[in-house]
C-alpha cells in the first residue's frame, strides 16, 4: 500500500488539531455555561414567579448593591405572552423581556426566582393585570414611589398592592437606614442636589424577604 502524500498528510494533521480544538472548545464552552443551562433547565416556570438578578456593573448597579447589601440589583415578574415565557420589568420602560433575554441580562447569568405562597396563586390573574397596567412608564432611576415613573421592585410592589386591594409586599425602607454613604457621589449626581434621607422605597432585597414569597431556585445568588 503507498505511503499517503504530503497533503494527505497534512489533511490528517489538520482534521486531527481542528478535532482537539473543537473538543477544547466545548469543555470551555461548558464548564463557562454549563451550569447557567442546567439552572434554566431546572426552573420551570410559573406566571406570577418574580425573579431577581445582578445586573451588569455600573455606578447605579454598585450603589443598589452596595447600598442594599445585597446582590439583588434589579427583578421582574414572570408571565406567557403569545405562547411565549416573558419578563414584565421596569427597565428602560415597563414592559415584557423574552425570558431567555432576561436572564442572559444578568450578571454571569447569575438568578434567583421567588414563588407566591400556594394560597395566594389564585391572585395571580389579577396581579399580572395589575402589573400590565403599568406598562409604558419610564424608569425612576430616583427611586420615587409615586405613579409617574416605576422601577423594578415598585413595580411588583404596587402591582400586589392594586391586586391585593390594599395589602402590602415586602417593607418600605428609609433611604437614610440605607448603606449610603459610599455612594454619596453616585445618588447626589443623580438626584441633582443632596441625599434624600428620608424617601421611602421598596428594595430588591426587601421585596425578596416579604412573607408571601418563597425560594424555589437559585442559581449563583442566596
Amino acid at each position: 500500500m503507498p505511503a499517503p502524500s504530503r497533503r494527505a498528510r497534512e489533511r490528517q494533521i489538520f482534521v486531527a488539531l481542528l478535532a482537539v480544538f473543537v473538543v477544547l472548545a466545548l469543555v470551555v464552552v461548558g464548564a463557562t455555561y454549563g451550569p447557567a443551562i442546567l439552572a434554566r433547565l431546572r426552573y420551570q416556570p410559573r406566571e406570577g414567579d418574580v425573579i431577581f438578578q445582578s445586573l451588569p456593573h455600573s455606578p447605579l448597579v454598585s450603589a443598589i448593591e452596595g447600598a442594599t447589601e445585597s446582590p439583588f440589583s434589579h427583578c421582574g415578574i414572570v408571565a406567557r405572552l403569545d405562547g411565549n415565557w416573558v419578563v414584565y420589568e421596569a427597565y428602560a420602560a415597563v414592559g415584557a423581556t423574552p425570558l431567555s433575554e432576561f436572564l442572559m441580562r444578568g450578571r454571569d447569568e447569575h438568578f434567583a426566582v421567588y414563588r407566591w405562597r400556594d394560597d395566594l396563586q389564585p391572585l395571580v390573574p389579577q396581579l399580572l393585570e395589575a402589573t400590565r397596567a403599568y406598562q409604558g412608564r419610564p424608569y425612576d432611576v430616583r427611586y420615587q414611589m409615586d405613579d409617574e415613573k416605576i422601577y423594578c421592585s415598585e413595580l411588583i410592589y404596587k402591582a400586589y398592592r392594586d391586586a391585593s386591594g390594599g395589602e402590602t409586599v415586602g417593607k418600605l425602607v428609609r433611604f437614610g437606614d440605607l448603606r449610603w454613604q459610599p455612594f454619596e457621589k453616585t445618588i447626589t449626581q443623580i438626584e441633582q442636589g443632596p441625599v434624600p434621607v428620608d424617601r421611602q422605597l421598596i428594595t430588591p432585597k426587601d421585596l425578596a424577604a416579604a412573607s408571601q414569597l418563597q425560594l424555589i431556585v437559585s442559581f449563583g445568588l442566596p
